[in-house]
């Protein structure tokens, strides 16, 4: 019963630190959080296409390859 005991301690004082932890962080404003969330649609759509692009080329390129062997 005593371990039992020493874990409810253990998580009342986790859980003090976090409440501790979490009064520390700054969060970000509203216009801060639309920029940045602008800015992380930007990158995806940008990296989706790219990405994209290297797929189409590279499996152009091996189809191209693999007619040549048949």
């Amino acid at each position: 019963m005593e371990k039992e005991k020493n874990i409810f301690k253990r998580m009342r004082a986790y859980l003090r630190e976090v409440r501790g932890e979490m009064k520390k962080v700054t969060w970000p404003n509203k216009n801060d959080m639309i920029k940045t969330t602008i800015a992380v649609i930007v990158i995806s759509v940008f990296f989706g296409i790219y990405l994209f692009g290297v797929d189409f080329i590279f499996s152009h390129i091996f189809r191209q390859i693999g007619s040549i062997f048949q």
